[in-house]
């Protein structure tokens, strides 16, 4: 069930969304604060399940005013790529810059950065790195300066998956411009461990 695709009859159509968005926006953004962990001053990683996916897709067909099947079922064929497969975790990693001058600053420098990120489960067991999701890599990825969104996964061993539980887990980036790390709350662990014993 956590690892199906999205289908058609998964979307409401937009006035049954509309209807219930108000109240389907307050769980996910709570669901998504329980998702996101911040690594250093300007990276934050939401890491993605189903329920933030399809919020993602009713956003964009409310957004773009999608009715046909077709449409949605184009933007579902592009977000369903952001689901974690058994085994993994899956992550939208954002640069949070907003100012000019810092974006000049900060994209050229972190170049790569979507590489550099990893887990490190469990305390001294080996860490599972990033691996951007191809697809999207190739349209974000430039030789001289890096996007400000990445899609990543984290594909971990029967070992880590066993050691996620207990912890610790820690979320780093090893960049040569930006390294920071940061342990993933208990309560943000438990929620990420259902991803992956699911």
């Amino acid at each position: 069930m956590v690892h199906r695709p999205l289908v058609i009859d998964d979307i409401e159509d937009l006035r049954t969304y509309e209807r219930g968005r108000d109240a389907y926006r307050r769980r996910i953004i709570e669901l998504k604060r329980l998702r996101r962990v911040g690594v250093g001053p300007i990276m934050t990683l939401v890491f993605e399940n189903r329920e933030t996916v399809r919020f993602q897709v009713q956003e964009m067909a409310r957004a773009e005013r999608m009715v046909t099947d077709e449409q949605v079922q184009t933007e579902l064929d592009v977000y369903n790529a952001l689901l974690p497969a058994p085994g993994e975790l899956s992550a939208t990693l954002f640069i949070e810059l907003t100012d000019e001058a810092a974006l000049r600053e900060w994209l050229p420098k972190l170049v790569g950065v979507e590489r550099s990120f990893e887990l490190r489960v469990g305390g001294d067991g080996e860490a599972a790195p990033a691996v951007p999701e191809s697809a999207h890599e190739e349209a974000l990825t430039r030789p001289t300066m890096t996007a400000s969104v990445h899609y990543l996964r984290f594909p971990l061993t029967s070992e880590q998956v066993a050691r996620f539980g207990p912890g610790p887990v820690v979320v780093a980036t090893t960049h040569p411009e930006y390294r920071h790390h940061t342990v993933v709350s208990d309560e943000t662990r438990r929620e990420l461990l259902n991803d992956l014993i699911q």
